[in-house]
């Protein structure tokens, strides 16, 4: 609760130390490692933003890019990141989707009046954030379809699990 009302300093280096870029690699190590994903605005060829995204990559946060002008300099990184699989960025509300937080108060709703039992455990155990089939769920938990299907639809009201297409499911990271 402190932490809450009084704010906290999390960092690699003793208290005192002075800003200097040297450090910067490694508190945008630990930046990245805090956040459960990097927004990239603008980043230009050499950029120190490359090793940013490169450590969200490492530490599986997710990678957005806003795009910008094929012209500008300042836009070649955001670009290639996007290529490479960074998740286009046009307004807030699609990294709210992305992380499953656009529905943060309905789900904190839904897991106060939906209790939680013993097949959600299951499902649980058996799911990561990795997305898999419904049917590798059931094969998996030793439960019918039926009961992965309703369970399932349940937990991701709740923002335990996601759709992530073509009846695959995969943990949220809430």
């Amino acid at each position: 609760m402190a932490i809450v009302e009084r704010g906290a300093l999390v960092s690699e280096f003793p208290l005192g130390t002075r800003p200097d870029a040297s450090n910067f690699p490694q508190r945008n190590r630990v930046i990245s490692g805090l956040s459960l994903g990097v927004l990239v605005t603008q980043a230009g060829d050499a950029s120190g933003t490359h090793l940013t995204v490169r450590h969200a990559l490492d530490q599986n946060r997710d990678v957005f890019a806003v795009p910008g002008s094929i012209f500008a300099p300042l836009s070649r990184g955001c670009h290639r990141w996007i290529q490479e699989g960074a998740k286009l960025v046009r307004s807030a509300q699609d990294i709210l989707e992305e992380l499953n937080l656009s529905m943060l108060e309905t789900h904190v709703e839904m897991r106060e009046t939906l209790p939680a039992d013993d097949t959600e455990a299951l499902l649980l155990h058996h799911l990561s954030l990795e997305p898999m089939h419904i049917d590798e769920v059931g094969r998996r938990s030793g439960l019918p379809i039926s009961t992965v299907s309703s369970a399932l639809t349940l937990m991701e009201l709740k923002g335990m699990v996601r759709h992530v297409g073509a009846m695959n499911y995969a943990l949220t990271r809430a």
